[in-house]
C-alpha cells in the first residue's frame, strides 16, 4: 500500500494518483455521472420528504406525550398536596372545636360553682348539649369533606388516566376507576 502512494507521489502528487484511481473505479463498474446525480437529487427528495412529513409529526407527536405526562404527574402531585391540606384542616377544625368544647365545659364549672346545685345541673346539660351539637356538626363537616375529597381524587384519577393512557374512557371505566379510588382511599 505505501508502494503506491510512493509510486504516486513520485509520479505526480498523491492527488493525481487518487483521481487517477478514481477514474480507473468508475471506469472498471460504470460509473455513470448522470445516474449518480438523478439518485442523489433523489435521495434528498426523499430525505427532504421523510423529514418534513415523518420526522417532524413525530417528534411533535412525542413532545406532547411528554408534555401530558408531565402535567399527569403535576397533577398527581397537586392532588397529594390538596389531599395532604384538607387533612391538616380537619385536625385544625378538630381541634378548635375540642377547644371551644373544653372552653365550654369550663365555663360551665365556673358558672356552677356560683350557682345552687340545681342551676348546676341545668349548666351541665346544656353544656353536654352543645358539645353533642359540636360533635355532630364537627362529624357531618368531616364526613361531607371526605365525600369531597374522594370525589375529586376520583376525578382526578379518572382524568390523570385518560392523559397517561391517551384513549378516551366510557362512563363505565369511568364509574369503576372512581370506585376503586374510594376503596383504596378508605382504606
Amino acid at each position: 500500500m505505501q508502494s503506491g502512494f510512493l509510486l504516486a507521489a513520485t509520479e505526480g502528487g498523491v492527488v493525481d494518483g487518487l483521481k487517477h484511481t478514481a477514474a480507473e473505479v468508475g471506469e472498471k463498474f460504470g460509473f455513470n455521472t448522470q445516474l449518480f446525480v438523478s439518485q442523489l437529487i433523489g435521495f434528498f427528495i426523499v430525505a427532504f420528504l421523510l423529514h418534513r412529513f415523518a420526522y417532524k409529526p413525530l417528534l411533535a407527536l412525542l413532545d406532547d406525550r411528554e408534555k401530558k405526562i408531565s402535567d399527569s404527574l403535576a397533577a398527581a402531585e397537586k392532588m397529594k398536596a390538596d389531599l395532604a391540606k384538607a387533612d391538616e384542616d380537619r385536625k385544625r377544625v378538630l381541634a378548635e372545636a375540642g377547644a371551644q368544647a373544653t372552653r365550654i365545659v369550663e365555663e360551665a364549672r365556673a358558672a356552677a360553682a356560683k350557682i345552687a346545685e340545681a342551676e348546676t345541673q341545668r349548666a351541665v346539660a346544656a353544656a353536654a348539649e352543645i358539645i353533642a351539637k359540636a360533635k355532630l356538626a364537627n362529624e357531618a363537616e368531616f364526613n361531607r369533606m371526605r365525600l369531597e375529597l374522594r370525589k375529586e381524587v376520583g376525578r382526578l384519577v379518572v382524568a390523570a388516566s385518560v392523559q397517561v393512557t391517551g384513549k378516551i374512557l366510557t362512563d363505565a371505566d369511568r364509574q369503576r376507576l372512581a370506585q376503586e379510588t374510594q376503596q383504596q382511599f378508605a382504606a
